[in-house]
């Protein structure tokens, strides 16, 4: 065991992962604050959705553009953006409803999964970098992937402080949203693409098939123990961020790869507030959650 956990290692490897550790605490901010909106519009399909074409957009540019060159962090980011932002258009363009909108992504998510397996399958470089897109890879992040990053990021989090009071309006009542004037047909698309993004970017890290990790379950952790929707947002952040920074740090000691560090710290963090939530169950205080419709009641127990 002291061969798998082994702080001595942590400490001497620390230095090396500054970048990575900082990416990690990007990710989980804009994982934490674009959560709940994914909750409130009942968007979790369409995250494994974009996950999978962010997926086949790195196996893509990995194949095409890093054969007999060192395939750099850069161009994975760059490819799994083009892959998330396709998927955001088709799922924008596919569905507004959340029936029609399911019904593409479930059409849709197949063929880039396969896509992004015969990418990888063809490339003939290096294992790693196959595996890292699957399941995350922790490597020092250069200085181009951490401007990619932040740059992502002011995007995402600039835009959505520009139509948050709108675009939550017409999360919870996109009816009465449509007949007060707000833009709801465009919203959505435009929400989408910020989605894409971040996906793209939690990608980098957990890999494709564990971005929930980062962006669903810190949310549905916060909406146990409170129902402003203020609260959910900033303990979304905090266990977001959390998460991330401390998966990261425990996946530096021997045998242990990223993505189960992220995903087994956010798992926890969601125990410990589904445990908090029974508890005020016990006692007979009442909660509220955040629905995909609604912010609406729900008694306890």
């Amino acid at each position: 065991m002291s061969d798998v956990f082994s702080l001595s290692t942590i400490a001497e490897l620390l230095p090396y992962v500054y970048g990575s550790l900082i990416a990690g605490a990007i990710l989980g901010l804009l994982g934490g604050v674009i959560g709940p909106m994914i909750q409130a519009r009942d968007l979790a399909f369409a995250v494994h959705g974009a996950s999978e074409l962010s997926f086949a957009g790195g196996a893509a540019a990995l194949l095409f553009f890093g054969t007999g060159a060192a395939a750099t962090g850069t161009l994975v980011a760059t490819g799994s953006i083009v892959g998330s932002v396709i998927a955001a258009i088709l799922f924008g363009l596919l569905g507004f409803r959340a029936r029609d909108r399911n019904s593409a992504i479930g059409v849709i998510l197949p063929f880039g999964l396969g896509l992004g397996v015969l990418f990888l399958a063809l490339y003939p470089g290096r294992s790693a970098n196959k595996f890292g897109l699957l399941v995350g890879q922790i490597v020092a992040v250069d200085q181009t992937q951490l401007w990619l990053l932040v740059a992502v990021a002011v995007v995402v989090l600039g835009s959505l402080a520009v139509i948050w009071r709108p675009l939550f309006f017409a999360s919870v009542d996109p009816e009465v949203a449509a007949a007060r004037g707000v833009p709801v047909r465009f919203l959505a698309p435009l929400f989408m693409l910020l989605l894409g993004l971040t996906v793209a970017m939690a990608v980098q890290i957990v890999g494709a098939l564990l971005v929930l990790s980062l962006l669903i379950t810190p949310t549905a952790a916060a909406v146990r123990v409170t129902a402003s929707p203020a609260k959910v947002t900033l303990l979304s952040v905090a266990f977001a961020m959390f998460s991330a920074v401390v998966g990261i740090i425990l996946s530096l000691t021997p045998k242990l790869p990223v993505s189960p560090c992220v995903t087994t710290v956010s798992f926890l963090i969601y125990l410990v507030c589904r445990l908090i939530g029974s508890l005020r169950a016990r006692r007979g205080w009442g909660r509220r959650t955040v629905t995909s419709a609604a912010v609406t009641a729900e008694p306890v127990g």
